[in-house]
């Protein structure tokens, strides 16, 4: 297990969605392992889901939203060590609890759990698009079955800690937001492997390992225990993992069996495990400043 069972869950800031379609709207998707593969690469954790395919066919979504999962469901840690959905409400519940102590404006952001299809203020999306953050509705949308992807295709260890680092990731990107520094992500000069697009990522990741730095020794309000358990070594090798499976130079080395570090959006393997362990080692996110350095790893 990973967080105290004696943690409660709030599930007052996470909405849920089903399989349903938004109504009479097209959504740009490609097809095929490959499509998924460039989507990975493009979106995976934090990019505007609604321009990602190089080549895009529209098709109709008409219909309605269907039930989401039931969140009724999520009380305590012992459900979030239990249910998936519930670990993520619970890792958005403990960065709600960490971020305030160290960013004296923070606001709590949204979450969304869907399935299938969602629309966003960033514009609609499916579930091949992963986990992502949309700064226009300040909202961090995830797609549980994501978790299997990144184990199953990329080679994660699927641990919880795996997990729990991709929310603490799109968080990361929330604080961007409010500290103004997300929108370095795009334009001129965005992409590249010192490009500002791989330094919003990487400071991300780093964000993500300042949240774990604290997650198990911060109590939650209102209770006696601290939001997770002792991290073990195990812990921290599962979240290097997830970190390690969507480095750049990993996903396009698997998806063409060449490395372009030109095309880099997120950094590479090893950059994005550098970053998250300078966060864990530190807990200072003025440690992040991926923009004020000239070695990125």
């Amino acid at each position: 297990m990973t967080f105290n069972e004696g943690m409660r869950i709030d599930t007052s800031t996470t909405s849920t969605s089903g399989g349903g379609r938004g109504p009479g709207r097209g959504i740009a998707i490609g097809g095929g392992m490959g499509g998924l593969l460039i989507v990975v690469v493009a979106l995976l954790l934090g990019v505007d889901p609604s321009s990602v395919m190089p080549s895009q066919q529209q098709i109709g979504t008409g219909g309605t939203e269907a039930p989401g999962f039931d969140l009724s469901q999520c009380k305590t840690g012992a459900d979030a060590n239990d249910i998936t959905e519930c670990r993520v409400v619970a890792t958005a519940n403990s960065l709600d609890g960490i971020w305030p102590q160290l960013l004296s404006d923070y606001t709590r952001p949204k979450v969304r759990l869907f399935s299938g299809f969602v629309e966003t203020g960033c514009g609609g999306a499916d579930s091949n698009v992963g986990p992502f953050y949309c700064p226009a509705d300040q909202t961090a949308y995830f797609d549980v079955g994501f978790f299997d992807v990144l184990r199953d295709q990329f080679g994660s260890s699927g641990g919880p800690l795996a997990q729990e680092y991709v929310v603490a990731h799109e968080f990361g990107h929330h604080v961007q937001n409010l500290l103004g520094v997300l929108g370095r992500a795009h334009g001129p000069g965005a992409a590249g492997p010192t490009g500002a697009g791989v330094r919003t990522e990487l400071q991300a990741d780093c964000y993500a390992g300042v949240w774990a730095h604290y997650a198990a020794i911060t109590k939650q309000e209102g209770t006696d225990v601290t939001f997770l358990e002792p991290l073990t070594d195990k812990d921290i090798a599962d979240a290097l993992s997830a970190a390690s499976a969507v480095g750049d130079d990993r996903i396009q080395k698997q998806a063409t069996g060449r490395v372009n570090p030109e095309a880099w959006t997120h950094g590479s393997s090893a950059q994005r495990q550098k970053w998250f362990t300078e966060g864990y080692r530190t807990g200072d996110p003025k440690a992040c400043d991926t923009f004020a350095t000239n070695n990125l790893g």
